[in-house]
């Protein structure tokens, strides 16, 4: 089980892995990218994933967005310059939001974003204060995602939507006998992973009047090998480092194994990506 603090520090901890691996400083995105059959490259890969959550949640000018878990800023950015909404963004990590708040201050948009350091399942905002709630592969952090959802339909206003995407069991009881979710759970900083009917039923419970779930699985598939090919190719680079310098911090000594444990994962159908809609 990880703490809202480790979570942060897992992602302190691996911020230069998402630099050189994921092209962090280029594309300001951590997420997976959503592939089709125009996709040319992994950078448009990963706008894709942006843009399928823009267009499911409607997201128009005058709509006021809170990105739960917002990483560097990137889908903030990318929706103010896709529809001109404003966004507020909240991390547990101080090294992402220290690089958004720097961004946003060299393209001179403090008027319209914003980054706080806050846990998304205990924030300060009054009730129904946003149209949106946003959430890319986030969620999958929170040890109870009844934390989430409670809290998403607390802030969102009357009619408001919540748009996530996210890793989740394909059944919630399954045979995993190489034990490769909870291994990646382990280096991911992710306590548990769901299935999605099980969080369907959670926002149902909550009072959410529409849930709509849509399976990307196929289309993040080269991601996903991405970061396999990522894994191999940073295997015998990493332990050396963890041999010559002992002292390396806790997540980034085995972060290179995560893209080897999701991937066998994938291979076995013990999980899917999804994007979850819902209204309030």
């Amino acid at each position: 089980m990880f703490s809202a603090k480790e979570v942060g520090d897992y992602y302190d901890q691996t911020h230069v892995h998402y630099e050189k691996w994921w092209g962090l400083r280029k594309n300001l995105s951590l997420h997976y990218g959503i592939w089709d059959e125009n996709t040319r490259t992994f950078e448009e890969s990963l706008a894709n994933t942006n843009a399928v959550l823009l267009e499911k949640a409607g997201i128009r000018k005058g709509d006021n967005v809170l990105d739960a878990g917002c990483g560097v800023g990137g889908a903030a950015f990318f929706i103010h310059k896709e529809v001109g909404a404003k966004v507020t963004g909240l991390s547990l990590s101080k090294k992402q939001l220290a690089f958004a708040q720097r961004t946003v201050a060299h393209r001179e948009l403090d008027e319209v974003l914003n980054f706080q350091f806050m846990d998304f399942t205990q924030t300060t905002f009054p009730a129904e204060s946003f149209d949106v709630v946003w959430a890319c592969e986030s969620v999958c952090h929170t040890p109870d995602k009844n934390d989430f959802i409670k809290e998403a339909y607390r802030l969102l206003k009357k009619g408001g939507r919540l748009i996530m995407s996210d890793f989740f069991l394909t059944e919630e009881r399954q045979e995993d006998k190489h034990e490769w979710i909870t291994k990646w759970g382990n280096t991911w900083g992710v306590p548990n992973f769901v299935s999605a009917s099980y969080f369907a039923s959670k926002l149902d419970e909550a009072g959410f009047s529409k849930v709509d779930l849509f399976d990307y699985t196929r289309n993040i598939k080269k991601s996903a090998r991405r970061m396999y090919a990522g894994s191999l190719m940073g295997a015998i680079p990493s332990e050396l480092y963890n041999l010559f310098h002992p002292r390396v911090t806790r997540f980034a000594k085995s972060h290179y194994k995560c893209g080897y444990y999701q991937y066998k994962a994938l291979q076995e159908d013990l999980w899917k990506y999804k994007v979850v809609l819902a209204v309030k």
